[in-house]
């Protein structure tokens, strides 16, 4: 990939096959199944359903362990190796499956009770919860949406061409998306290679995520090419190319203060803040957080900014603690579980979700002693899953029957999911389990 990008005059085609890397063996705390060299995708033996198949509807609902009435328990001897719950109750289950000619998922972003979800076409698919049922699509001539932001009604969304198209979201006589620009526009761009200024406007790779920051004007975008632009929303111009890693940037992430964080191939993870009064280059690295010899995949921040969680390839999701009053950033530990690299990460309240190319989605509850356990595994997929979403509640309404969280999940396979995880207190049983068997089925 690396060669293709310095060589090649155009673009290269993105591609999401894990690198293979030496890893160094890690202490088992946690209960994990041992994996020492990652699979590419083409090779993974997996099958995607059929549209014509009879058995559709049991083969993307049916899990053995993800039924209404099977909630998550370990075996005794793995139960040792995890923290202690404090007498949780949990249980999970696939509430509608979703397969579409669309080719891989690759792209998920949540807003308003809006679910969009982009794909190997030219199509970015808008679904409507609570019934996840499809109303509406955003159609360009340019296919493979590898990243979406949905942000003060407008929906951002970067192509395998390396630009980014932008939506205004109206509700005006219903739900309408009006196209408002292409980033960077092809004027400018071409005005500026002419006269030999800012050649560097378009990223000369794919790009892999996409960061918001509404309160500053500013979006920024992230590339195979090992850089990340800083482009003003108000004229969608490009004011900053960051230099930012010496490998493929594969992910960034923004808090709240406006720090920044990227990850990439490189096993690092590095941190920028930016000075207003610097000129042309007003971010600058902070620190660089090493991720224990293995390319870090995903990013997320818990609500309140204070974790960092960083997942490799090697299957372990590792994170950071900020400090309340030096701000600074100290290693807490890792989470074991996953045998194949971990390729998308999401927070909500205090749970963490985990999507891996082992193709199951992992639920993790925070402790308030700082501690993780593993609450679920929810398995169903048949491919690597490559992004996902998750909101508080029952389809992002709060929840007055216990503390759970609603996921949206897009896999290699095709198939797009939601989950509902609920976890109580004490020996009170689940409200999930008071609904039927059948309707499980029969979504």
């Amino acid at each position: 990939m690396e060669s293709s990008l310095e060589t090649s005059n155009s673009p290269p085609k993105p591609s999401f096959t894990p690198r293979n890397s030496t890893t160094t063996p890690h202490q088992n705390k946690f209960f994990r199944s041992t994996s020492t060299k990652e699979s590419s995708f083409s090779n993974f033996p997996y099958t995607p359903p059929r549209r014509s198949s009879p058995s559709l509807t049991q083969s993307l609902h049916a899990s053995p362990v993800s039924s209404p009435l099977h909630p998550h328990r370990l075996s005794p001897s793995k139960a040792q190796q995890l923290p202690a719950a404090p007498d949780l109750h949990t249980a999970y289950r696939c509430v509608s499956s979703v397969l579409k000619k669309d080719g891989q998922i690759l792209s998920i972003a949540a807003s308003n009770g809006l679910v969009y979800t982009g794909s190997d076409i030219n199509v970015i698919r808008i679904w409507k919860l609570p019934e996840f049922s499809e109303c509406g699509h955003l159609k360009t001539k340019s296919c493979m949406v590898v990243a979406l932001e949905v942000s003060h009604d407008r929906v951002y969304a970067a192509y395998g061409d390396g630009k980014i198209r932008v939506w205004q979201r109206t509700w005006d006589d219903g739900l309408r998306h009006v196209r408002l620009a292409t980033i960077p526009k092809a004027g400018n761009y071409v005005r500026s290679y002419i006269s030999g200024k800012d050649k560097s406007t378009k990223h000369l790779g794919p790009i892999t995520s996409l960061a918001l920051n509404v309160s500053d004007d500013i979006l920024y975008s992230a590339s195979l090419d090992k850089t990340v632009k800083v482009w003003r929303i108000s004229d969608l111009k490009c004011i900053e190319t960051i230099q930012a890693h010496s490998e493929p940037v594969n992910a960034i992430i923004l808090a709240d203060d406006g720090v920044l964080f990227t990850a990439s191939d490189d096993a690092t993870i590095k941190v920028w803040r930016r000075n207003f009064c610097r000129g042309e280059q007003p971010h600058s690295l902070t620190v660089t957080l090493p991720a224990k010899y293995s390319p870090v995949k995903a990013l997320t921040l818990t609500p309140d900014g204070a974790i960092l969680y960083g997942g490799c390839t090697d299957g372990y999701i590792h994170y950071w603690l900020k400090g309340w009053y030096s701000g600074q950033l100290k290693y807490g530990g890792s989470l074991q579980g996953h045998t194949h690299a971990v390729m998308c990460l999401a927070s909500v309240a205090n749970f963490v979700v985990s999507g891996s190319a082992d193709s199951t989605s992992r639920v993790w509850a925070r402790e308030q002693d700082g501690q993780h356990s593993c609450l679920a595994v929810l398995a169903g997929h048949r491919g690597p899953i490559r992004c996902v979403s998750a909101f508080s509640g029952r389809f992002g309404e709060d929840s007055e029957e216990g503390n759970g969280c609603t996921i949206c999940s897009g896999s290699l396979d095709g198939v797009i999911k939601v989950w509902r995880v609920t976890c109580v207190n004490g020996g009170n049983r689940c409200s999930n389990n008071a609904q039927s068997g059948s309707e499980y089925f029969d979504l």
